[in-house]
């Protein structure tokens, strides 16, 4: 057959490895570089070059197997990184890192703060008593409603938990409070992020991530059309026809491995069923800037994480985030080199690298429900959907939801085998966000 694939992200990418084993696939890319958010940026600090990722980072043979096994397929090199998880609040001025004692405790005074201990109480109470949320099918509360239901802290939800999960899927903290608990917590226990001790080893890609693109790219038999955005699609008896600035193509089969809202507008003639639960899953724009304005990460050296969260003053605002590339890719530069995701105007223009513009899902019971829905559109009229949104939005979700998609169009995938895991990340507690 021959397949149009939309997009080039990880369920784009691992659709037309897959799919073009069997099948003519013609992979159609909008941007001037393939990967979506596998972004690695050439960076040149003082003479020297630095291969710094601003998009996806970091896996775990546990918890990505299926991306483990494409790794070890394509011989791409991985290594092991830290995954701590630091705060720092304006308005409280409260600063901690998670990865030790001592940067736990890196503001002495934490020592003797009642505040502070209650967040450390009510984080314990948090992984003892949330698991039970996972006994019952029923979506229950919002992760707001529970955690006023069970009288837990403001320091642990808006200095620990939030930022968390804030982090994690790049929202501000009144959607995180919006989420199905359930949901929440499924993920941290899937994740092992519920317990103190047998967490997984955590790895990135040598090099940067886009080292597995260009792996992949050199060996696949995919014909791939960049700088080609799709304006629409229409689908009939005989196929599906897919135009482009260039007019319009025939396919027998087309993947969209594009968000879900953009797959939604690309359908000329989305039905109901289509229009409602792709309509469901919203995306929204975040702004990741590159840089090395060290100002962005914690004031005290020692709460430096490779994951930074910060709470702005004013509870309506959003908290933020800056990754310590240095710190999880294991960059030695003569600067702090950040990728600092919606805080860009605090950030010293004289210190900007790099300005991207990402989207990512949105959680609510709304998309929740609707991803349970999945099979009632997929594969009708000859269109599949693939996309990191059918999951908790993450690199291994995006590839399985590529997997199944190649699986139910005739082509399986042998094993292969697993990729060591190297050497134990740390976290004293426990965060390790995916």
């Amino acid at each position: 057959m021959r397949i149009a694939i939309v997009g080039s992200g990880i369920a784009g990418l691992a659709s037309a490895w897959l799919l073009s084993r069997r099948h003519d696939v013609v992979l159609l890319e909008a941007h001037d570089y393939l990967g979506g958010h596998t972004h690695t940026h050439d960076i040149a600090l003082e003479g020297r070059h630095y291969a710094v990722d601003t998009g996806f980072i970091v896996h775990n043979p546990v918890h990505y197997p299926l991306l483990t096994r494409l790794f070890a397929e394509l011989g791409v090199a991985t290594q092991p990184t830290t995954m701590g998880f630091s705060v720092h609040s304006e308005a409280s001025g409260l600063e901690y890192n998670a990865t030790s004692l001592d940067g736990l405790f890196c503001q002495r005074r934490n020592l003797a703060s009642p505040r502070f201990w209650g967040l450390l109480r009510d984080l314990w109470r948090f992984y003892r008593i949330a698991p039970r949320l996972l006994d019952s099918d029923d979506p229950g509360p919002s992760l707001g409603e529970y955690l006023a239901r069970h009288r837990f802290g403001e320091a642990f939800r808006d200095e620990h938990l939030v930022p968390m999960a804030s982090a994690l899927w790049s929202s501000p903290p009144r959607q995180v409070l919006e989420f199905p608990a359930r949901y929440l917590v499924q993920f941290m226990a899937n994740h092992h992020m519920l317990q103190l001790s047998g967490r997984p080893d955590w790895r990135v890609v040598s090099g940067g991530s886009a080292r597995y693109v260009d792996a992949m790219a050199q060996r696949w038999q995919v014909e791939v059309r960049l700088g080609t955005p799709v304006r629409r699609v229409r689908r009939d008896a005989e196929g599906v026809e897919v135009f482009t600035d260039a007019g319009g193509e025939r396919f027998d089969q087309i993947v969209l491995a594009c968000h879900s809202d953009q797959a939604l507008q690309l359908l000329a003639d989305a039905d109901e069923r289509e229009s409602t639960i792709l309509g469901a899953m919203p995306y929204q724009a975040n702004e990741a800037v590159l840089h090395t304005d060290a100002r962005l990460l914690p004031r005290d050296r020692k709460a430096w994480a490779a994951w930074n969260a910060h709470v702005p003053r004013d509870r309506e605002g959003a908290c933020t985030v800056s990754y310590c590339m240095n710190l999880l890719q294991g960059i030695d530069s003569p600067q702090p080199l950040v990728v600092t995701l919606n805080r860009s105007e605090a950030i010293d223009p004289e210190r900007v690298l790099r300005r991207i513009s990402y989207a990512h899902p949105v959680y609510t019971r709304a998309s929740v429900a609707a991803q349970a829905r999945k099979a009632e559109i997929q594969g009708v009229r000859r269109t599949w959907f693939a996309g990191a949104y059918w999951g908790w939005g993450f690199h291994e979700d995006g590839m399985r939801s590529a997997v199944e998609v190649a699986q139910a169009l005739g082509v399986g995938w042998a094993r292969a085998p697993a990729a060591s895991c190297g050497a134990a990340a740390t976290d004293t507690l426990g965060w390790s966000p995916a």
